[in-house]
């Protein structure tokens, strides 16, 4: 199974067209997008899990960088919880903000 990031999306797109486009590339087992806990708006980002990891495959090579809905998807392999870039507030040992 492969957990993709995709990046880039218009904030009134929804799951479920997220989901038609990455079907197109194989069986979708879940989508999600990420909403600001304060407001409930989209971030502009979300997940997409695909069990079988060559139609992942191809929907990365597919899609990253394509025009959709006016935006120019970002979709790669996404990262592993706390391997991917600092939230709120962290900042690296001795720096300074």
């Amino acid at each position: 199974m492969k957990n993709l990031f995709v990046g880039n999306l218009d904030f009134s797109t929804t799951e479920n067209e997220v989901r038609s486009l990455f079907e197109g590339y194989g069986a979708v087992d879940r989508v999600s997008i990420v909403t600001d806990r304060d407001t409930g708006r989209s971030r502009g980002f979300g997940f997409v899990e695909m069990s079988v990891n060559s139609e992942a495959e191809t929907a990365i090579a597919e899609l990253d960088g394509r025009e959709w809905r006016g935006r120019a998807l970002k979709v790669n392999e996404a990262l592993p919880k706390g391997e991917g870039g600092g939230g709120r507030g962290k900042r690296p040992a001795g720096g300074h903000a």
